[in-house]
């Protein structure tokens, strides 16, 4: 009975608990979807908000679209009253050019109407003046010519000597303004130096020694040196004969050690020549450096700057080649420096315008063309090696530069003192300048004068008048300048002097 009892009740409880799930359930499905409902609700709010905004939104649109359809139309409607203006105001100008073309085709027929007239009447005036002057057309034409050539020749004359005086006064100052200050502020020394150099000896037993037994001693030093040793009956000194300036002073300074040591015999010349060899490369050396520090010169290599320095044995016409460099490098920097040049240019081309001279004599060539050789082995700029050339004529300037480099050879090389031609040299020189003036027809006489600084030339006044006088000189001039070769300047005065002489019987 009692297992009844609970079965019983275990029914009504599962039967309870089914009903009051069903109830919980029910409850929740209701609330579920009283919230759905809310949330629909707020979004079917949301949507009619949303709709209102876009119309809003549209309505604006569209409104600005329609004000800006409307300025265009305005714009459109300007821009096309502005061409129909415009189109207007051609086609009045049109017709005005075409008004004024009539007015120019009808004056230019008045034009040559007129000028048929006149041209009439000249010719009526010309057969009057023919039966007037009783002169044909061609022989007034010929008179007149010659009438105004003859004027215009006169008045040509005076104004070129106006201005040739002008400018040769102008450029005279200006030069010498330049040239003063230049040689004023360059002071060199001038050396003159011969194909000899002198050794004094202590006394007469030293020429013995030298000379040694069967003249052995000085066949070693001739041989080994290359050059001559001269002992003749001057007292206590012996001269070294020798074309190579260089080899010259090593064979000079060679035989001072031996003579200093006392000991001469072929293996003490052998010693002493290897000692000299070392000093005077040295002093070469030195004399290199020397130059290029004092002109302030720090582009050359080593081997260039020893180059250099041989010029300090090398003379030319009784001047020191490496002096007479160092000379125009200075002077031509001043010029330079007055007349806005490159003055390291200048520097550069003045100091190695005769670095030729330094291998002349060991190799074949001028020394213009040794240098040239020396100049692009050490890739040098081209307006210095164009210096190097044009400083004897060989070639044209390329540069301001290269001319200024040559004024300086001339000056350096011309000035009183600076070099020493030979008797023979000067007679040929004179000879020359007289022979060449006097090769131009209508020459009279031609004296050279001023140790052939100036050529005066006589002319035939009957044969050559003023005109064809200043066309003369310029003409010897030149010739002067591209036949001879000398230092600084020649002046030429060619005189034409007319002379008539009367008889009264």
């Amino acid at each position: 009975m009692s297992s009844l009892y609970f079965v019983i009740a275990a029914i009504a409880g599962l039967a309870v608990g089914y009903v009051l799930r069903n109830l919980l359930a029910k409850t929740k499905i209701g609330g579920a979807e009283g919230k759905a409902e809310k949330i629909l609700e707020h979004a079917r709010q949301q949507e009619k908000e949303l709709l209102l905004t876009a119309k809003d939104q549209a309505i604006k649109i569209t409104e600005e679209a329609k004000k800006q359809e409307t300025g265009f139309r305005q714009q459109i409607l300007r821009t096309e009253q502005r061409l129909e203006k415009k189109e207007s105001d051609i086609d009045e100008r049109g017709k005005e050019l075409d008004r004024g073309k009539k007015d120019l085709e009808a004056k230019t027929e008045d034009l040559k109407k007129v000028k048929e007239e006149l041209q009439q009447s000249r010719e009526r005036q010309l057969e009057a003046l023919e039966k007037i002057a009783k002169l044909s057309r061609e022989e007034a034409k010929t008179l007149l010519m010659d009438h105004t050539e003859k004027s215009m020749q006169d008045d040509l004359l005076a104004l070129t000597r106006k201005l040739i005086a002008q400018a040769r006064e102008d450029a005279d100052r200006e030069a010498q303004d330049i040239v003063t200050q230049a040689i004023e502020r360059v002071s060199a020394e001038v050396s003159n130096e011969t194909t000899t150099s002198t050794v004094t000896l202590p006394n007469e037993e030293m020429k013995g020694r030298i000379i040694g037994k069967e003249g052995r001693n000085i066949k070693a030093f001739e041989q080994m040196l290359g050059v001559e040793v001269i002992v003749d009956e001057s007292p206590d000194t012996v001269i070294i004969s020798g074309f190579n300036s260089v080899r010259r002073y090593v064979a000079k300074v060679t035989l001072e050690k031996l003579i200093k040591d006392g000991r001469i015999h072929p293996a003490k010349v052998e010693e002493a020549y290897e000692k000299a060899k070392k000093e005077v490369g040295q002093i070469i050396k030195e004399a290199g450096e020397e130059a290029v520090y004092d002109l302030g010169i720090t582009a050359f290599p080593p081997k260039l700057v020893q180059l250099i320095g041989r010029l300090k044995f090398r003379s030319s016409y009784g001047q020191n080649v490496l002096k007479h460099s160092i000379e125009m490098a200075k002077m031509g920097a001043i010029m330079a420096e007055e007349i806005g040049a490159d003055v390291q240019t200048v520097k550069q081309g003045a100091l190695l315008h005769d670095i030729g001279k330094a291998l002349d004599q060991d190799m074949e060539g001028t020394h213009v063309e040794l240098g040239v050789q020396i100049a692009k082995k050490f890739n040098l700029p081209e307006k210095v090696i164009n210096s190097i050339q044009a400083h004897h004529g060989d070639v044209e300037y390329q540069s301001i530069e290269a001319a200024i480099v040559d004024a300086c050879d001339n000056i350096s090389g011309g000035r009183p003192g600076a070099r020493k031609d030979s008797f023979e040299q000067y007679i040929k020189r004179l000879e020359e300048l007289e022979k060449i003036a006097n090769s131009f027809p209508g020459v009279e006489k031609t004296y050279a004068i001023q140790a052939g600084r100036e050529i005066r030339v006589f002319v035939e006044p009957s044969k050559m008048d003023d005109w064809a006088a200043m066309k003369l000189a310029r003409e010897i001039a030149n010739r002067i300048q591209s036949d001879l070769k000398y230092p600084g300047e020649i002046k030429v005065q060619v005189i034409r002097e007319l002379r008539v002489v009367e008889y009264a019987r």
